[in-house]
């Protein structure tokens, strides 16, 4: 255990960097054993083939939080609470008009869409090297941190989101099995545990970047992808004038200009 804050820090940083050889031995081998539901943090499989030999090792659901495996949780708990600002991408993806689907549907029909969709997600997060933040609700939030997803994270970031919509019907003839919306942003978060006293509840981020993704995230229209114009530039896109918006974000006192991607027909 490091003997102050900065060390425990320093080895925060470490563990985003991807520099970590436990977690990054873990998550080049297990992205390849099929299936979700998976470690948010080394990505072993709770379920599938691969799930027998996870339980063997210690690779299960942990009881704190089953989006995380239990071997990770211990291995982090020892670490002690803490984190490190990085800079990161963020993919929000929301349920648009969850409500009205929820009235209209039986709770077992709808329980089974949006587990659905969480499988799905996954899925695309998991492809593109994203770490799942959260699945809550009719939401799903991915990281993609330099570490694990490489210098070209954010480009990693719209591509799961292009894998979404794909995955969900847009740009289908027929129409999306789900309408969603998705925001894409990247900056400096404070990645890591967070809880109370010696023990933490999870791994996630926090700050303004994240809640500049969640707001553009709110803004987006069922088959649209809305990224910050920065964001779009660090990817490598090509949008087009007409694919541009301004938007006036709650909480901030400037306007936001973002890209928009919609559709099947989605610019590299």
């Amino acid at each position: 255990m490091p003997d102050d804050r900065t060390d425990l820090d320093r080895e925060w940083a470490r563990f985003l960097a991807g520099k970590e050889p436990m977690l990054r031995f873990g998550r080049s081998l297990f992205r390849f054993l099929p299936s979700p539901p998976r470690c948010k943090l080394c990505h072993a499989p709770f379920r599938g083939p691969g799930a027998p030999l996870m339980r063997l090792i210690g690779k299960v659901p942990w009881e704190r939080n089953p989006r995380m495996c239990r071997f990770c949780a211990k291995w982090l708990l020892k670490k002690g609470a803490g984190g490190a600002e990085v800079e990161v991408a963020l993919v929000f993806a929301d349920v648009r008009g969850s409500t009205g689907l929820a009235e209209r549907m039986a709770p077992r029909e709808y329980s089974a869409l949006i587990n659905r969709f969480f499988t799905v997600v996954t899925d695309a997060l998991v492809r593109c090297d994203g770490v799942i933040d959260q699945l809550v609700g009719d939401e799903v939030i991915g990281l993609f941190l330099p570490g694990y997803a490489g210098p070209e994270y954010a480009r990693r970031a719209v591509e799961a989101s292009r894998m979404l919509l794909t995955a969900t019907g847009h740009g289908d003839p027929a129409g999306p099995w789900l309408p969603i919306g998705v925001g894409v942003h990247s900056g400096v978060a404070y990645v890591g545990s967070v809880g109370s006293g010696e023990t933490f509840t999870d791994f996630t981020a926090l700050g303004d970047s994240v809640n500049t993704t969640a707001r553009l995230a709110s803004e987006a229209g069922a088959g649209e992808i809305l990224i910050t114009e920065a964001t779009a530039r660090q990817a490598g896109l090509e949008i087009p004038d007409a694919a541009r918006r301004t938007l006036s974000v709650k909480g901030r006192t400037e306007p936001l200009s973002v890209c928009v991607l919609s559709g099947g027909t989605l610019p590299g």
